[in-house]
């Protein structure tokens, strides 16, 4: 077995897959006006919360498969929840089925490269999640909600920026749903995986992100630093969840074990993905709106709108 193949699975990351983890990786990018931040963002703070209300490795894997299957659902629907269906007036049953529709949506074009997906189907919550009955979030938490990422730096050349960054509860909430999803082709359990990645910048909390370069130029002092960061982080949690962190975050250095393998393979995806996305954003065309994405869509107005363009002067076919 190797870091991205399993004897009987095949890729664990088959390119049949990949237009999935991109819309998750979206998540960085929506928003909406219920709060602060992007919807990924939002996620993160929401996870660490409820691993503080029961951090038991049950639960841990209920929140996993949860923040899971709704993240899937939200690729396609963005803000529009379990919430926002309540208040819309929709029955239980009717938010199951629109939630289940945008879940069904987005992973049929994987073409089962996801792998077994029933257990976060049936995860998908149809009941609002009152956050006002959970702890509040660790300092360390906004801090990462804020500390935005370094992107692509090398120690002797400039740096690329691009804007706008991501944020580090960006990054760890789009790998924790990455490595829950990647858990299973591993023997890995999708909570314990979820929570290592939630969990892998806790340095950063109080260490701005300068890239590899950064890496490179604190030298000798760069391992001592992330140590003495990241136990200041883990100090702001319960004692048993801290140790058990303590436990699971060394196998982030490593594609020697499945847990190790798996976090690397959601880390790097992410990583390299997100560059996807710049370019992507770079080369954006008109063309791909009007043409591709028929931003001029279907409906009873679309021919008095296609008109209004065409006498404008505007080509859209």
């Amino acid at each position: 077995m190797t870091a991205t193949t399993t004897a009987q699975d095949g890729p664990v990351v088959p390119p049949s897959s990949l237009q999935v983890y991109r819309e998750l990786g979206d998540l960085k990018r929506l928003r909406d006006a219920r709060g602060p931040g992007s919807l990924a963002d939002r996620a993160f703070v929401r996870s660490w919360r409820t691993v503080l209300r029961d951090p038991s490795p049950r639960a841990v894997g209920e929140l996993a498969r949860r923040e899971t299957a709704h993240a899937l659902a939200a690729a396609r629907l963005a803000g529009v929840d379990a919430g926002v269906l309540a208040l819309a007036g929709l029955t239980r049953p009717e938010r199951l089925d629109v939630l289940r529709r945008a879940f069904d949506a987005v992973t049929s074009t994987a073409d089962g490269g996801l792998g077994d997906l029933a257990d976060l189907r049936e995860a998908l919550d149809p009941e609002p999640l009152d956050e006002d009955l959970l702890p509040a979030e660790p300092g360390f938490v906004r801090s990462l909600v804020h500390q935005p990422r370094a992107g692509a730096t090398h120690p002797v050349r400039p740096r690329i920026v691009v804007e706008p960054p991501e944020s580090h509860g960006d990054h760890c909430f789009t790998t924790a749903v990455y490595s829950a999803l990647i858990a299973p082709r591993y023997g890995v359990g999708r909570g314990e995986a979820f929570l290592v990645a939630l969990a892998h910048h806790l340095p950063n909390g109080d260490l701005p992100d300068a890239g590899f370069g950064g890496e490179v130029l604190l030298g000798e002092h760069y391992l001592p630093v992330l140590a003495a960061l990241e136990e200041r982080s883990l100090a702001q949690l319960p004692t048993a969840l801290a140790a058990r962190l303590r436990e699971l975050l060394p196998q982030r250095e490593t594609a020697g074990t499945p847990v190790g393998r798996v976090f690397n393979t959601a880390d790097v995806l992410d990583r390299v993905l997100q560059v996807h996305h710049h370019a992507r954003a770079a080369g954006f065309t008109a063309a791909q709106a009007l043409d591709d994405l028929d931003i001029v869509h279907p409906g009873a107005v679309q021919e008095f709108q296609l008109r209004v363009l065409a006498d404008a002067g505007i080509a859209v076919r």
